[in-house]
């Protein structure tokens, strides 16, 4: 996992625009390879092919839920009552698809039936596969912590405008930003925030080595590891299972 980690010498060194130029040049040659297999054998997953959309996927392994609920060096992301039966951590990258196609067609259901119910404790954390998703994470964490689900939303659903590698990510980032309010300079700043980026590797560091997670999105639900992006229907099922 040593080859992933995201260091200042990709978003900082030099100027910031140099650094950042860096940083998205660094994805573009690697976006490819990401998107299917990363260094240690990290991946953004799919859907397995041999099992229909809607069936309970299988669990990966076990995870110790105890830790796994321990706050990292980040505020954590939480949504519903601390005490649900049904304890979800989504580990996501912000670049990767399937990450998306989640976010955007299954997260809001499951979020209206069993978060804002009280049958689940739902927790976002960071697990950037590349320099511009890392980038991404950080100006979602300068934001004001109430802004950070809907820039992470907008991030997704405009994903494509800003994590193609054939876009300038700098500036669609930036455009993006100013619409949650950043000024350039502040945009800046963010991103060459050391301590900020330490604190995202850190999470992600975390996620690999204790709780084998190598793949986007990946799951941990009541001490069972779940990785690939799950159908409203899918994680309805599981949820259900658990109740």
């Amino acid at each position: 996992m040593s080859d992933m980690l995201l260091t200042k010498r990709h978003l900082l060194g030099g100027t910031a625009v140099a650094a950042l130029s860096l940083a998205f040049a660094a994805f573009a040659d690697t976006a490819s390879a990401a998107n299917a297999t990363t260094a240690g054998g990290a991946q953004e997953t799919t859907n397995s092919a041999a099992s229909p959309e809607d069936a309970v996927p299988s669990s990966e392994g076990n995870v110790d839920m105890n830790e796994v609920l321990k706050p990292g060096p980040l505020p954590e992301i939480a949504l519903g009552k601390e005490d649900a039966p049904v304890k979800i951590v989504e580990y996501m990258s912000l670049t990767c698809p399937h990450c998306a196609h989640f976010a955007t067609t299954t997260f809001d259901t499951i979020k209206q039936k069993y978060i804002d119910t009280g049958k689940v404790r739902f927790i976002i954390r960071e697990f950037p596969f590349d320099p511009r998703a890392a980038a991404a994470f950080m100006l979602a964490r300068c934001a004001p912590q109430e802004q950070y689900l809907p820039m992470v939303d907008m991030l997704f659903k405009q994903q494509i405008a800003w994590a193609s590698p054939d876009v300038d990510g700098r500036a669609a980032l930036l455009q993006m930003s100013k619409l949650a309010g950043f000024t350039e300079d502040s945009f800046t700043k963010c991103l060459t925030n050391q301590k900020l980026l330490d604190d995202v590797n850190s999470v992600r560091e975390r996620a690999a080595k204790d709780f084998g997670v190598n793949a986007t999105p990946t799951f941990l639900i009541n001490g069972k590891r779940y990785a690939g992006d799950m159908s409203v229907n899918a994680m309805s099922k599981l949820i259900d299972s658990l109740l």
